[in-house]
């Protein structure tokens, strides 16, 4: 691993317990009430969405400002004046192509999500679970293929209807008459084919990460917890409604394992977990979102306003992720610079 990788005993193993093991037991509980949450009243299915504004979800990007000056040690004002631009740039010009075609602005921002919910779990696969072969440029962009679209395209073929009405929602707030641009991407034949290719994908992560195990290159136990994720993943997300399945992967799966990265460059944050206190580097954390998470809600206000929205759920559901859509760009940004400075290129000559 690189340097900026090499944790401690005491991080790795914290980390492993909080961003690992504590997900995944808490989408195996939720998967195992799935058949009462398929009974819940749809407003229910939206609450963890609504409890993301605050809880991991909104606030795990907005540390972004701090990078900078964690990862190349640069003045706090000047870390945070390079970010600031990077958002105002990034997300407003996001937001105009949002304006001027919002059905395709929709297929981006899934896209973007996929690349970036798969990048996330790249790096705890490498830096926490220690596969190393996620160095292989090959490993890296199949592993980000299969675990992005858990979230994204699993939905897609499992409950179509609610994924396509969550699309439909969001397009109508700019451009009602954009919304037939969607349909090509809900036909039947489509999702035959993605079912067929997804699963493809799967046995090949498995089995070449069966193959890196055989080689030395990643350990066995590593592998064999990769499979069990990837396992579940693959009966959560297609058991369960896609927008309840989704707000409980974003904060409790991909936000925390984004948390439990930014702690590990956080000098203060892995003095504290080297003590044994996850809370008190939670709290650290907390403090240092708190006031651009505060800040960024007044982008959900424009919104809301500017685009006259009505106050029923999905209305309100598609203004949060169109919101969360002019943050993920120059987030995304901010989390590839960041693999490019912490994760190696090595590629593997075998």
């Amino acid at each position: 691993m690189s340097h900026s990788l090499r944790l401690s005993l005491p991080v790795q193993s914290a980390l492993s317990q909080t961003t690992v093991r504590w997900p995944m037991l808490l989408l195996g509980g939720v998967v195992l009430f799935s058949p009462l949450i398929q009974w819940l009243p749809e407003t229910v299915l939206y609450l963890p969405f609504l409890l993301s504004v605050v809880i991991f979800g909104l606030p795990h990007g907005a540390v972004d400002h701090l990078v900078p000056a964690r990862l190349m040690s640069l003045p706090r004002r000047r870390s945070f004046a390079l970010v600031g631009a990077l958002y105002a740039l990034a997300g407003g010009a996001y937001l105009l192509f949002w304006l001027l075609s919002p059905a395709l602005a929709f297929v981006s921002f899934i896209l973007l999500t996929w690349y970036h919910w798969g990048q996330g779990d790249v790096y705890t696969l490498y830096a926490v679970s220690g596969l190393d072969s996620l160095g292989n440029q090959v490993d890296r962009w199949l592993t980000i293929l299969l675990r992005g679209g858990f979230p994204m395209f699993i939905p897609l073929l499992s409950h179509p209807g609610q994924y396509e009405q969550v699309a439909v929602a969001i397009v109508s707030l700019f451009d009602p008459a954009a919304v037939p641009m969607l349909a090509v991407v809900f036909d039947p034949s489509i999702r035959i084919g993605g079912v067929i290719a997804f699963t493809v994908l799967t046995l090949v992560v498995i089995a070449l990460g069966y193959y890196r195990v055989h080689t030395g290159i990643d350990p066995h136990r590593g592998w064999l917890g990769n499979c069990a994720e990837i396992g579940l993943l693959w009966i959560y997300f297609w058991v369960l409604p896609p927008v309840f399945a989704i707000g409980v992967y974003f904060a409790c799966w991909h936000s925390i394992r984004h948390i439990g990265r930014l702690a590990a460059i956080d000098d203060r944050s892995v003095a504290a977990i080297e003590r044994g206190s996850i809370k008190t580097a939670l709290r650290q954390f907390g403090s240092d979102a708190a006031p651009l998470t505060a800040a960024s809600l007044i982008v959900f206000v424009g919104l809301f306003i500017g685009l006259s929205v009505g106050i029923d759920a999905n209305s309100l559901l598609a203004v949060y992720l169109v919101g969360i859509a002019l943050l993920t760009l120059p987030h995304v940004l901010i989390v590839t610079w960041m693999d490019r400075t912490q994760l190696p290129s090595w590629v593997a000559t075998e």
